[in-house]
């Protein structure tokens, strides 16, 4: 009878192994890619930058991402990923069980904290379009929209909501800082807006 080396199995690899091993090699990959964008700016973002500095093969980058766009476009979702846990599932204010104002209002402090932390990867998304067609930016406007309507807004609520979201732009914020505004002030005018808003509608 033949035998096989140790820890080989006749059967091959576990079922599902392979998906687990996509899984982590994504990780891998949004993880250096993160990484390049702190340390050197995007303009260090290159598919064979981020494919060594990951420890894959760059034709798993390719297959995976497409294209430098792709790979940002699925960066900005990584970096979004535990603010949408959070107003999805998470602990009132900012998730489900607070009135709807708290929530937007905490929604809005969290996004600004999550700029302020991560502009630089949230910048190198591209171009203003790019930016708001990736399924990140669409979640967030469909949170807000939502919370509008529970607080019977009134008007056009989605115009209303992406009117919302503008400010919490990550150019827009580090713009303003440029000009020494303080992240307080800005969440400060931004929770000032919403009540407005919303106060002006109801």
């Amino acid at each position: 009878m033949s035998r096989t080396g140790a820890g080989t199995s006749l059967l091959g690899p576990p079922p599902g192994s392979g998906r687990r091993d996509a899984q982590r090699n994504t990780a891998r990959v949004l993880d250096a890619a993160a990484l390049l964008i702190t340390r050197c700016g995007p303009d260090a973002l290159t598919m064979d930058a981020v494919a060594a500095q990951a420890g894959v093969g760059k034709g798993t980058v390719f297959r995976r991402f497409g294209n430098r766009a792709g790979l940002m476009a699925a960066l900005m979702d990584h970096t979004e990923r535990e603010l949408q846990e959070r107003f999805m599932s998470g602990p009132p204010p900012l998730g489900p069980g607070a009135p709807p104002l708290e929530r937007l209002l905490a929604f809005g402090e969290a996004r600004l904290h999550l700029v302020a932390a991560q502009g630089p990867i949230m910048r190198a998304i591209g171009d203003l379009d790019s930016r708001f067609e990736v399924p990140a930016h669409g979640l967030a406007l469909t949170h807000v929209r939502l919370l509008l309507q529970a607080l019977e807004t009134g008007g056009d609520v989605e115009l209303l909501a992406s009117a919302l979201m503008a400010p919490l732009d990550p150019a827009l914020v580090s713009l303003q800082v440029q000009h020494g505004v303080s992240m307080d002030r800005i969440t400060a005018a931004w929770q000032d807006l919403v009540r407005r808003v919303v106060g002006a509608r109801r």
